[in-house]
């Protein structure tokens, strides 16, 4: 399934769109005012289901994952020279991406893929194409985008 991930062009706080393929929105996704970054994920119904919380004060960026107000793990950014590393404590999950941060795998513990994300260029906002081997790892796959997303816009301020 891939999913066309869309920042939104005028808000106050990160907002984005979440289209399905056909252009069906799958998810739509608001911050909230918070210390970090504080990003909650609703389905195309408006319910609440996912929220990706930044942990504060910390040497390298670290995000937490909760679906359904249950902690499912976080997500720890590595420190590597030429390339961009993530290891995500669910499931046994890491995420690699190339030396601009742009592309990004993620792959199970047995190194066979789950997801792949990609930084679509020349848009006047954010925008990800995120490709996942299995529909029910899509939400996963876009929390850790958001996560991203998140972090490289802390890195500009």
């Amino acid at each position: 399934m891939k999913l066309l991930f869309k920042q939104r062009f005028f808000s106050w706080f990160d907002s984005y769109d979440i289209y399905y393929e056909n252009g069906a929105v799958a998810y739509t996704v608001e911050g909230q005012l918070s210390w970090g970054h504080e990003l909650h994920i609703k389905d195309s119904n408006g319910v609440h289901i996912a929220t990706v919380k930044e942990k504060i004060f910390r040497l390298m960026p670290e995000f937490e994952f909760y679906v359904r107000g249950r902690f499912i793990g976080c997500q720890k950014k590595r420190f590597q020279f030429f390339e961009h590393s993530y290891y995500l404590d669910f499931n046994g999950w890491q995420a690699t991406g190339n030396w601009l941060g742009w592309d990004y795998a993620i792959k199970d513990g047995n190194g066979a893929p789950i997801a792949t994300i990609s930084k679509q260029l020349w848009n006047w906002t954010d925008t990800y194409v995120i490709d996942t081997a299995r529909d029910e790892v899509a939400l996963l796959a876009l929390m850790f985008t958001l996560a991203i997303d998140a972090e490289k816009c802390s890195q500009s301020k």
